[in-house]
């Protein structure tokens, strides 16, 4: 345990991040699985929303620039399976 007080704030501060990053990347996990199940208009409104948390994702630093966008491929991937 530290004993300094500013690495005692810097430790609170790391666990509130890390809880807010494992949020977003579950929330992501979760709402891929709902849009492999969507059908039609659904999916599309589903797909959007998920795009939408991967890239606040990103800019909050919860994911990295190149995983958000293999993420969003995979969005895409998955509509484009749906549409044929």
């Amino acid at each position: 345990m530290a004993n300094i007080k500013q690495q005692k704030k810097r430790i609170k501060r790391a666990e509130k991040q890390r809880e807010t990053n494992t949020r977003y990347r579950s929330t992501i996990k979760t709402l891929f699985k709902g849009l492999e199940a969507a059908e039609g208009d659904d999916a599309a409104t589903r797909a959007r929303d998920l795009e939408k948390l991967v890239d606040r994702a990103a800019s909050r630093g919860a994911l990295h620039a190149n995983t958000a966008a293999r993420k969003k491929s995979r969005v895409q991937r998955i509509l484009a399976g749906k549409s044929s």
